[in-house]
């Protein structure tokens, strides 16, 4: 199993109505490239996680189009909200629309035992929109403070379902082992040791974790107290943004997942 992501696809309806290559012509017929390189590199066994601003539509029936588009993809599907997901709607709305094609869990987390060419992992993900950092330029803090600090509270809550996903699971794994030992030879059940299972933490943002400045934030607090490893977002698209951003910010590693930053490609995090 591998594991991908990629976020801003941008999608208006086929054919679109908001074509894309009115920000440049690098944008040209970009859904159909980001299908291709899907369709060749992704299985029904693999994960891919979105990171939000999938459609331009207003409303969840006018999104519907561009979801089932996604749907229809390779691959166990997460979704977060970006900026310009405007037609997101309640869990239940969209859980009605699409089943489990699409899993939504903005402002949630959940893991994973996984089987990788490495052997066995446990992947925690999870996470939310996020918001623009105090000391961005475009932050105003009469309006902007109050949604900043929300989405700090959606992202901790995010991180600690995480955790208790891990604890849970490993619960389980260790039970059902004991089950299926009970009866042996021995009779002596065989128990696995927790720390012989590596659990990668991923934390899924549709913005940056920090401001314009890469400077810390609330968000980059919250990494390093849960231990992230791995950071994965979008949002941006500009070539100055492209070269600002490190390679990790603290422990954790950063993954920025635009679309266009990735030349429409799907970008393999494990």
């Amino acid at each position: 199993m591998k594991v991908f992501a990629i976020g801003d696809l941008h999608l208006s309806g086929n054919p679109p109505t908001k074509p894309m290559d009115i920000f440049g012509p690098h944008w040209d017929n970009h859904w159909a490239r980001i299908k291709e390189h899907w369709a060749n590199n992704v299985t029904d066994d693999d994960i891919v996680f979105l990171v939000g601003d999938m459609s331009w539509a207003l409303r969840l029936d006018e999104a519907a189009c561009d979801l089932q588009e996604i749907a229809s993809m390779p691959g166990k599907k997460y979704m977060i909200r970006g900026n310009h997901d405007y037609w997101w709607a309640s869990a239940n709305k969209m859980r009605n629309l699409m089943g489990d094609a699409i899993t939504f869990i903005q402002g949630h987390g959940t893991s994973e035992l996984i089987q990788t060419e490495e052997g066995p992992r446990i992947i925690a993900f999870g996470g939310t929109r996020a918001y623009l950092c105090p000391g961005d330029s475009h932050f105003s803090p009469e309006t902007d403070q109050s949604i900043y600090e929300r989405e700090l509270m959606r992202t901790e809550s995010a991180l600690q379902e995480m955790d208790r996903a891990v604890e849970t699971l490993l619960e389980q794994h260790t039970a059902e082992t004991n089950m299926e030992t009970t009866g042996s030879e021995t009779s002596e059940p065989l128990t696995i040791d927790i720390h012989t299972i590596p659990v990668t933490k991923l934390l899924l943002l549709h913005y940056p974790p920090f401001n314009e400045s890469n400077a810390p934030s609330g968000f980059t607090d919250l990494m390093e107290q849960y231990k992230v490893d791995t950071c994965i977002f979008g949002h941006l698209h500009d070539q100055i943004s492209f070269k600002r951003i490190p390679k990790e910010f603290g422990t954790t590693k950063l993954e920025l997942v635009s679309a266009d930053y990735l030349g429409f490609t799907l970008k393999q995090i494990i």
